[in-house]
């Protein structure tokens, strides 16, 4: 068993790269279950998941990140403003992708900040392709460019 936070006891749930939520081994497949999960979330100062619930704190084991960003909407299709990237997340929002956030991690997946910046978010294959289609090679390394600005995506340091 891991140390987290006080010592607090595990939920018993998983979730996987792909966003997928387990219980006990069995998948969550009640929408309304998953997205009350995550709208109870939080993350503590050492990276854990963690689940208020009923009065009760609980931790989750999550392989990679809770939140995936399954699809990128290109600025002009979803009316955004700012820089008119909507991403649509695993637990069924949508929100403007924060460029500044955007970074490479380990086999080149990227990520995301999402949720005002208080949590990871890893882009499926999907969406890593809707994006890649916008990026182009910077002098150091990747850019976005965005409203004539261009936002180096960096490494998993960021």
């Amino acid at each position: 068993m891991r140390s987290v936070e006080g010592d607090l006891q595990p939920c018993l749930i998983y979730i996987d790269k792909e966003g997928r939520w387990f219980h006990k081994g069995v998948e969550m497949v009640r929408r309304e279950f998953v997205q009350s999960f995550y709208q109870q979330m939080e993350m503590d100062a050492a990276g854990h998941y963690i689940i208020s619930w009923g009065g009760e704190r609980c931790y989750v084991d999550v392989e990679d990140t809770a939140f995936v960003v399954k699809r990128v909407s290109p600025p002009g299709e979803t009316g955004g403003k700012g820089t008119g990237f909507k991403i649509r997340l695993s637990d069924d929002t949508e929100e403007e992708l924060m460029p500044d956030t955007l970074y490479l991690g380990e086999s080149n997946v990227l990520y995301c900040k999402v949720k005002e910046g208080n949590f990871p978010a890893r882009f499926n294959r999907a969406a890593y392709y809707q994006l890649a289609a916008y990026v182009e090679p910077g002098e150091e390394g990747y850019v976005l460019p965005v409203n004539g600005r261009k936002f180096t995506i960096g490494s998993k340091d960021v």
